[in-house]
């Protein structure tokens, strides 16, 4: 196993080498080739060896790292206040549902099913309604369910009516996707306000 031309104290290091490793990196090199380094070359092998294996592990963790149903909600918010699309359809499932809970006064009003049938129903939104004003204000979880609370000011393009209101948003968010949101809010005023 060893080499004539190591001295003990080489030895020592190259035996500490394999103890603190172990038998993966005996794989990786030939044993006679690590006994027969000098004691910084070794030294240096080890720490490049120590190294490249914590950015494995941190990569690994990242890898792993699934985030929770808040957070998804959190960042289509987020791709949706930048106007970003094709990053919030990113947070959905292929079949999504979305249903805002309104009457027909309302022009967005209605069940949305799919990721292009979402971005109808924002469509929709800014066809009708200048957006002034728009807020997440609390996110409730419980398992898959997010709820959350917010706040809006809207300018209706037809009439230049102001429409500020409070509004409860459900989502259900599987595998990192959401999978439904029902979207309620003071619905009558807004009617009213639509009617003009």
């Amino acid at each position: 196993m060893g080499c004539t031309k190591c001295c003990p104290s080489e030895k020592a290091i190259c035996f500490l080498f394999i103890a603190i490793a172990g038998p993966v990196a005996v794989t990786l090199i030939n044993i006679n080739t690590i006994s027969c380094l000098s004691s910084m070359e070794l030294i240096f092998w080890l720490y490049s060896f120590v190294l490249s294996n914590q950015v494995n592990f941190k990569n690994k963790k990242m890898e792993n790292k699934t985030i929770t149903p808040t957070e998804t909600v959190k960042i289509m918010f987020a791709a949706f206040g930048a106007g970003k699309m094709d990053e919030l359809k990113k947070t959905l499932s292929e079949d999504t549902v979305w249903v805002y809970h309104s009457t027909d006064e309302i022009p967005y009003n209605g069940t949305y099913v799919g990721k292009d049938e979402v971005l109808k129903f924002i469509g929709n939104i800014i066809t009708h309604v200048d957006i002034e004003g728009f807020q997440t204000n609390h996110f409730f979880e419980n398992g898959n369910r997010v709820v959350v609370l917010g706040s809006e000011k809207q300018r209706i393009k037809k009439n230049g009516e102001l429409l500020e209101q409070d509004w409860v948003q459900s989502f259900i968010v599987e595998n990192g996707l959401i999978t439904r949101l029902d979207e309620y809010a003071n619905t009558s005023h807004a009617a009213q306000l639509f009617s003009k």
